[in-house]
Formats: C-alpha cells, structure tokens, sequence
C-alpha cells in the first residue's frame, strides 16, 4: 500500500457535535481539542464559488433559506450559519473552501475534502475542488485526501489534479469496490462503519487500499475498527472517543 500520512481520528465537520458544522468555529473547536485531522464538505454556488455546507439547501444549518445551486455567493452575505448550534456562534457565516484550506494550512492540519456537489452539478464541482486544493497546498508537504459518493466528481478530480490522493464513499456494500477504485485511481474507501467486518477490511486492504469508517461515535465500535486495522475514523464525538481510546497522542 503507498505511504498514509493522516492520523487515525478526523473531527467530522470540523466541529463534530460541539460546534456548527462546516464552519470556522468548528474547525478551531477541533484544534483546541487536540485534533490534527478534519472533515468538511465543499460545493458550489450558482456563481461557482467553493463554500464549505453539506446540505444542498441552507434551512438546516442556518437561518437562510434556498437551493445553493440557484444562489450567488453575494446571496450568503448575512446569514448565520452558527445560531442553530448555540448562542455563542451566532454570526458564523457560510465559509468559503479558500477560508477553510488557509486555516487547516497555517494551523497544520490534515484534512479530507469532502465533494458533495449539488444535483446535476458533479463534472465542475469535482474538478473545480481539486483545482483549488492542489493550489491551495501547492507548497503542503501532505496533500489534502479528497473523497466523494459521486464516482464523476472524482474521476473530474482525478482529471483535474491527478496527483491529489482520492477516495470513495460508500454508503452501502458493493461487491464491485475493487473495479471502482481502480477505475477512479483512488487510494482508500471510506465507508459507512456499520458495513464493515474483519474480512471486508481484510481484504481492502490485501487489494492495497486503504479503508476509512464514518461516522463513528461508540467507544466499543471505534476500537474493534481501531482492532480490525482500519486506516482512519470519522467522529462527532471529539471530547470523549479520543479519551476512551487512550489516542490523544495520535490523534
């Protein structure tokens, strides 16, 4: 298997449950715990600005209403992506990709890019991503690990910036993992935890790839995946997983 250079833990969302996710606060909520590792999501505007949501709507994670893909980025100016969450983040605006790559740069943090294009929207985002991640760590010893459900937003990275590491998101098993890894060139397969078994994982890995596990928040489950040999794990639970697993060293 090629070289892994990112830590076991990823703080999901940046913030995990203690913070708005996908935003700023939630990133530094991450650093102040200790983590090196984070997870955001990156779509686009109608206007094909980069901005750090994983909704495709804003109702959920702010006070804003609307689909993105019919929205300008000037559209986003005010709305307060962080009240939801608690009084104390209120403000928080909607982070573009180039405010959330300077932090995770100038703080040396790792960081898995999620793709998570708007319908319809798969081709350019996934190429539009990766262009702006390999210039935005174009000086990065460690490269950011994109990652996608959507198998053409990857292959437009792999296109894009062919160097950048990539991985697939699967939700459900597919017996086919192996043809579209390699169909997409990718390094690992990022999997709902609860698909996984010893074997399953045994056997990415003996194919040389590596396999990651979201989103998982149980101590028990954590350290059978830790057991297992998985490569990394996304969680919401940023306080109390790294305690429980005795990794806060490493994480």
């Amino acid at each position: 298997m090629q070289h892994w250079p990112y830590p076991k833990l990823f703080a999901h969302r940046g913030g995990g449950n203690l913070a708005p996710e996908n935003t700023l606060p939630g990133m530094q909520k991450a650093l102040a715990l200790r983590f090196s590792a984070v997870e955001f999501d990156v779509k686009l505007t109608a206007d094909n600005v980069s901005i750090v949501i994983h909704d495709d709507t804003l109702e959920r994670t702010s006070n804003g209403e609307g689909a993105l893909a019919e929205l300008d980025y000037e559209q986003l100016d005010g709305i307060d992506a962080g009240s939801w969450k608690g009084v104390e983040f209120a403000g928080t605006p909607v982070p573009r990709f180039s405010d959330i790559a300077s932090f995770c740069i100038t703080e040396l943090m790792f960081a898995n890019v999620e793709i998570k294009p708007c319908p319809g929207r798969e081709q350019e985002t996934g190429k539009q991503v990766a262009q702006e991640a390999a210039r935005y760590w174009q000086r990065e010893r460690t490269p950011p690990l994109l990652s996608s459900f959507s198998e053409v937003a990857l292959l437009a990275a792999r296109k894009a910036a062919p160097d950048l590491p990539r991985g697939l998101l699967i939700h459900e098993w597919v017996e086919d993992w192996g043809t579209r890894l390699r169909a997409l060139d990718a390094v690992s397969l990022h999997c709902n935890h609860e698909i996984l078994t010893a074997q399953r994982v045994a056997d990415i890995h003996a194919a040389g790839y590596r396999v990651l596990a979201y989103t998982v928040n149980d101590k028990r489950r954590a350290q059978q995946l830790i057991d297992w040999g998985v490569d990394g794990l996304f969680t919401d639970e940023l306080e109390s997983l790294p305690a429980a697993l005795a990794m806060a060293s490493d994480i």
